[in-house]
């Protein structure tokens, strides 16, 4: 009755999520329903085991959410954003549509901004570009979620997306976790991602298929523009970014742009921060005092990958401020929709680890544990499993790793321990598999990129399924295969 509870729970938080219906209340109702169904004392596993774990995420990731929010809408209201995809257009042409869409969405998310900040500015460029191209407008949700949501977020070395930075703590790792591997997988994601789109391009240039869209630029943005405010936009984007999308269209515009170097500063301190952060100052400064109780007696490589990142965040917002304080007409409002935008999904995803823990408690689970524990192939094939299903149960990579890890982190480092793997590669391994089949139809990445696009599940799902889940399952197979026998580098 117990595993029962768990998928009754399970299914009523997807399906109900999917109609639009706020995590936040479904969370705790899907955790009530497996509780009661296991026997188990409901308020109290909504009071204390509920709230324990959802607070403990608040408390860990609120200072990520929160300086990457800001940091976005500080890129998004200087004209950055824009000016970089208005640069990416500019060198690359109508020639190479779909690569100027892919490496602008690359280049901004990589830099630390938010995913909902890019797709808001990058469909209106991919738009033009498509149509001047006369490439199938069918085909821009894919190439946008490419440059977007695959190998920036999951593979990418120092990426300072939230979900690099939520297997840190459980291994003691950095944002630099198995470079090489990150670098190669990122390779395979890429280069499969735009061979499967230009193949796809070049079959519907020979069939005589065009853009397919008749209506106006203009009409698009507007449609664009609403979609910011729409309430079921906001709640199925709520656990896929660490960006309220309704906060979009506050602050305050500058109707200047920065010139394109002024626009790209800031990503490259985000990176180089980060490097030397991680690398460089942390293992050198003395942290001992972090062992007294005061401090949650911790040790360096618990917190020092969050720290990196914040560092390096902050340091970016700082260059942006000073090298945009004409443009930032409003800098308290931009500061403050910024610091709006952290609040939805921070308490979205940390629901979500909520429902994961009261599952995790319950008696049953242990079968569970155990089933997974036992695939064959050792402990990395385990953890990609692992976080691939939560992954693409809850419809959010950050929700379904942070629920695998919250539940068996600390076997896989066991285990890791015990045959002298080094942990990074384990951090590799569970953020690129819970990249993959987080993408599936009811996610909320996807929904609004096809509502933004004006598109389809009919019309262009199976492309991001091609270009954003096949790829990424591939990088990942390459990253085992490759880890098994070299470890990580």
């Amino acid at each position: 009755m117990g595993l029962l509870g768990i998928l009754l729970g399970l299914g009523f938080l997807i399906w109900m999520s999917f109609r639009g219906w706020s995590v936040l209340v479904l969370t705790p109702l899907a955790a009530l329903i497996v509780a009661i169904a296991s026997g188990e004392p409901m308020l109290a596993h909504w009071t204390q085991t509920f709230m324990g774990a959802a607070g403990g995420f608040v408390a860990q990731f609120f200072p990520l959410f929160l300086v990457g929010a800001v940091f976005g809408k500080l890129m998004d209201d200087s004209g950055s954003v824009t000016e970089i995809t208005r640069f990416m257009t500019e060198k690359l042409g109508i020639q190479r549509a779909i690569l100027a869409v892919v490496l602008a969405g690359a280049l901004v998310t990589y830099g630390g901004v938010s995913l909902f900040v890019a797709f808001f500015v990058i469909v209106p460029m991919a738009q033009g570009l498509f149509r001047a191209a006369n490439i199938p407008y069918r085909l821009m949700p894919a190439a946008i979620g490419l440059g977007t949501f695959t190998f920036t977020m999951s593979a990418m070395p120092g990426t300072p997306a939230v979900q690099n930075a939520i297997p840190m703590p459980f291994f003691g790792t950095t944002p630099f976790a198995a470079p090489g591997l990150g670098m190669i997988a990122s390779a395979v994601m890429f280069s499969f991602g735009m061979w499967w789109l230009l193949r796809a391009a070049a079959a519907a240039r020979r069939a005589g298929e065009g853009y397919g869209r008749e209506d106006q630029i203009e009409q698009v943005n507007a449609e664009v523009a609403e979609l910011a405010d729409n309430a079921l936009t906001r709640e199925r984007a709520a656990t896929t970014d660490a960006f309220d999308p309704h906060e979009i269209h506050t602050g305050c515009h500058s109707t200047q742009a920065p010139s394109t170097l002024m626009a790209i500063l800031p990503l490259l301190v985000v990176i180089a921060v980060n490097f030397i952060m991680s690398m460089v100052i942390l293992p050198r400064m003395d942290t001992s005092f972090l062992a007294d109780s005061q401090w949650g007696g911790i040790s360096l490589s618990s917190v020092s990958g969050v720290w990196s990142v914040i560092v390096a965040l902050l340091s970016a917002i700082t260059v942006l401020i000073i090298g945009n304080r004409k443009r930032l007409l409003n800098l308290r409002e931009t500061v403050a929709a910024g610091a709006n935008a952290s609040s939805l999904p921070i308490l979205s995803v940390a629901s979500l680890v909520g429902f994961g823990a009261v599952v995790a408690a319950m008696p049953v689970f242990s079968l569970v544990t155990e089933w997974v524990l036992s695939i064959q192939g050792g402990p990395l094939v385990s953890l990609a499993v692992s976080t691939n299903i939560l992954a693409a149960l809850t419809g959010s990579a950050s929700g379904g790793m942070t629920i695998a890890l919250e539940a068996l982190g600390a076997n896989y480092l066991q285990l890791a321990t015990e045959i002298g793997m080094d942990p990074a590669l384990l951090h590799r391994v569970a953020v690129i598999g819970a990249g993959t089949l987080d993408s599936l139809p009811h996610n909320g990445a996807v929904v609004t990129l096809l509502t933004l696009c004006g598109s389809t599940h009919s019309k262009s799902y199976f492309d991001i399924v091609m270009s954003c889940i096949v790829g990424a399952i591939i990088a990942l197979v390459v990253v085992i295969v490759l880890g098994t026998m070299f470890g990580s580098f």
